[in-house]
């Protein structure tokens, strides 16, 4: 017997030269929405195109593989993933949501609730009594999104699975901003994992994508049979150019937070940052759960800027290096102003809620050389104060 293969070797390797026909080493692109019967009542593995895709299926299996899940659904988007987990819930069961998500996902969480499709809960995580008064109402599904967004507060995935799983509940990661390549939700108690492909994974900010990945294989099924009856499946063409970015994602993720700690250090000792966000950091308050539970610090941090609006708006448009655009994870460094930006549909008191400042600007750190970065910043710092 051989021994299994390292994460690595899987991400970069996995369909390589599995082509049958041609022995192609790169996994064909097969964009067909329909395939032949090889007879009456006799259809063959796939059947038409909502329902199964061997380049979907390739990227599906590989995610799974690196999670450590059963399966895993590869869906048109995050949300789309997220939404595949939600739909398998009833009028009667509760969702348990930490009060400083993404954006996105509370507002989806809302809608859905609003229409009375579930029973909502938001929860300060944190908060233990807080979580354990949430947990007595018996929820069907508790979601974790750690490192939050944008604070990058971390939560400890086996505690919250472990007191869900007693109180009957499912447990649900979102783990976009480290990927398996630095946390691996399930192998610490987590039942379903959830990604926005569009990230790391991809890691060009050329698709659009999501997944789900199940620890279990009933689940897997389930949530396989939901997505076609839903539609929600990604297409061939973003599952093939995914599987393609996920070749590179560990090498890339080294040298991003490689870079984002030497950012995040530059940045604690400048006069006008207030506050800096990034688990790396020995005073960050989830630095020593993260060094537990991740493999690393990942490429995402945040800080407070000193100032007014003002002071946001002549940083963000004073950068050269980084861009001023949502989304993250791609090999190009990017700032976002949540509270404009991603975190906008939250309202006000949403954010003061989840602790997000006007003055809290996120980065998402790319390829680009770190001196480069580095200068960067320092320049908009500057012109910040004027």
């Amino acid at each position: 017997m051989t021994d299994p293969l390292k994460a690595e070797t899987m991400a970069a390797a996995y369909g390589v030269a599995s082509d049958t026909q041609f022995g192609a080493v790169s996994p064909p692109l097969h964009l067909s929405t329909t395939y032949a019967f090889e007879g009456f009542e006799r259809p063959r593995r796939y059947d038409y195109g909502r329902a199964g895709n061997p380049n979907r299926d390739m990227l599906g299996e590989a995610l799974a593989a690196l999670e450590g899940g059963a399966g895993a659904v590869v869906t048109s988007s995050g949300m789309a993933a997220i939404d595949l987990v939600l739909g398998q819930l009833g009028p009667a069961d509760r969702v348990v949501a930490p009060h400083d998500c993404y954006g996105g996902t509370l507002r989806l969480l809302k809608a859905r609730a609003d229409k009375g499709q579930f029973r909502l809960a938001i929860v300060d995580l944190a908060d233990a009594a807080a979580l354990d008064a949430a947990l007595v109402d018996s929820p069907a599904l508790v979601m974790i999104e750690t490192p939050s967004n944008p604070l990058m507060r971390v939560t400890d995935i086996a505690d919250v699975a472990r007191r869900a799983r007693a109180a009957g509940a499912a447990t649900m990661v979102d783990n976009t901003f480290l990927s398996p390549a630095l946390q691996r939700p399930i192998s610490l108690g987590a039942d379903y994992v959830i990604h926005s492909t569009t990230k790391f994974l991809n890691g060009h900010s050329d698709v659009i994508g999501g997944a789900v990945v199940a620890a279990r294989a009933d689940d897997a099924d389930a949530l396989r049979a939901w997505a076609n009856v839903t539609g929600v499946t990604g297409s061939p063409f973003d599952a093939w150019l995914t599987l393609r970015g996920l070749r590179t994602l560990f090498v890339r993720i080294e040298r991003q937070q490689k870079t984002a700690g030497t950012i995040a250090a530059f940045l604690k000792r400048q006069p006008q940052v207030v506050a800096v966000h990034y688990p790396g950091l020995e005073d960050h308050p989830g630095h020593a759960l993260a060094g537990r539970q991740q493999r690393g610090f990942g490429a995402m941090l945040s800080f407070e800027l000193a100032g007014d609006i003002n002071a946001i708006r002549r940083f963000c448009e004073g950068v050269r290096v980084f861009t001023l655009a949502e989304s993250l994870g791609g090999v190009e460094s990017l700032v976002a102003h949540p509270a404009t930006m991603t975190h906008a549909e939250m309202g006000a008191e949403g954010r003061r809620v989840a602790g997000i400042s006007d003055q809290v600007l996120r980065l998402s750190i790319g390829l680009e050389h770190e001196d480069d970065l580095l200068a960067d910043i320092a320049h908009a710092l500057l012109l910040a104060q004027d």
